[in-house]
């Protein structure tokens, strides 16, 4: 027994077997595992792509936010609210808005709002609250009420308190 382990030919094909079978698990494990990691990114990439055209169509002012430094001062409420309720199908008859003076506590400025959503659904809600959020960094909701309409499926009234800091 110890004069086949002396053997040199024992380790060289020894070490042949081992470089044969990690081949063989390289080829035959890994290679097709990375094949479907690369098509499922490769998928993945082309619905951002499709997303990304999709958000540039409904706000393409988007690409000149970066560049122009007083994007924050042109905030308005009645603007930010028209244009996240048309996006929803919301119409300009179903809520209601009211906004307060810009206040300056501590060196920051603020204003407050009020807005009403009359007989809508959760998910045009849901929607609407998203997309005012996701537009606006500094808009925060502080309150929301939900009122249910009887006899009525999936109906809501809804108030809604903001506020955006300057």
């Amino acid at each position: 027994m110890t004069d086949v382990l002396k053997n040199p030919r024992l380790y060289y094909i020894a070490a042949l077997a081992a470089a044969v079978g990690w081949t063989a698990a390289i080829w035959g494990l890994q290679l097709p595992n990375a094949e479907k990691k690369l098509n499922a990114e490769i998928a993945e990439y082309k619905q951002a792509g499709k997303l990304i055209t999709e958000i540039l169509f409904l706000d393409s002012s988007r690409l000149n936010y970066a560049e122009t430094k007083t994007a924050l001062a042109d905030f308005d409420y009645a603007s930010a609210v028209q244009m996240a309720a048309s996006s929803c199908g919301i119409s300009a008859a179903k809520y209601k808005l009211s906004s307060g003076t810009i206040t300056t506590s501590s060196g920051e400025k603020s204003q407050s709002a009020n807005v009403s959503l009359d007989k809508i659904d959760i998910k045009t809600f849901a929607r609407f609250l998203s997309r005012l959020q996701l537009r606006w960094a500094n808009l925060q909701c502080t309150k929301v009420t939900l009122k249910k309409k009887k006899d009525l499926p999936d109906t809501w009234d809804v108030d809604l308190r903001f506020n955006y800091y300057y």
